[in-house]
């Protein structure tokens, strides 16, 4: 990876900023350099945080963290995928096979479920086309409601723009994070 476009912020940080990360980070990890990148601009590091889906949705952790993975190694967005993975997959109940099949050419021969496969899918038709099939939403509906794909797309299209920050803007891969080749 090429050198960073962008340094991120270091302390001292604007109050509002400040609150901002500690707000948002886990008790005594400091802020991201995502996040530290992202408050040059406060404004959008501000909106970037209000518009978060992080929180319990519509949706399970898991699903939330396989659509997350797909869509960051669809991007080719190594930082944000190996964030996800390193800080929420445990949790979500991911294995180590889960996550290599959110890497995957052939995510079917894994042993996710039907609709943890329909969820892949969704992530790959949106990042081709921008859109859904009638074909896959038929499917995508037997297993979620209207409210869930509506969290399922918007969630997609959340971490579009998170891939197209941390790679346009060159961040550095967080030292504790997971690394694509780890998983392939």
């Amino acid at each position: 990876m090429s050198m960073p476009r962008i340094a991120p912020l270091e302390p001292p940080y604007d109050i509002d900023v400040e609150q901002a990360f500690t707000r948002i980070m886990p008790p005594g990890m400091p802020p991201l350099t995502l996040f530290r990148t992202q408050a040059h601009n406060k404004r959008v590091l501000l909106r970037m945080f209000a518009g978060n889906l992080l929180d319990k949705g519509e949706i399970s952790l898991r699903a939330r963290e396989l659509l997350i993975l797909r869509t960051c190694a669809r991007c080719g967005s190594e930082y944000e995928w190996g964030v996800h993975v390193t800080l929420f997959a445990a949790r979500a109940g991911l294995s180590k096979e889960d996550i290599a099949a959110t890497l995957s050419d052939a995510p079917a021969l894994s042993a996710l479920s039907a609709s943890e496969l329909l969820l892949l899918k969704a992530v790959d038709e949106l990042h081709e086309t921008s859109s859904i099939t009638d074909a896959l939403w038929a499917k995508l509906e037997q297993h979620f409601s209207q409210v869930q794909l509506l969290e399922i797309i918007s969630l997609v299209g959340s971490y579009h723009t998170v891939s197209f920050v941390t790679n346009a803007a060159r961040i550095e891969l967080e030292t504790f994070a997971a690394r694509f080749a780890q998983y392939q």
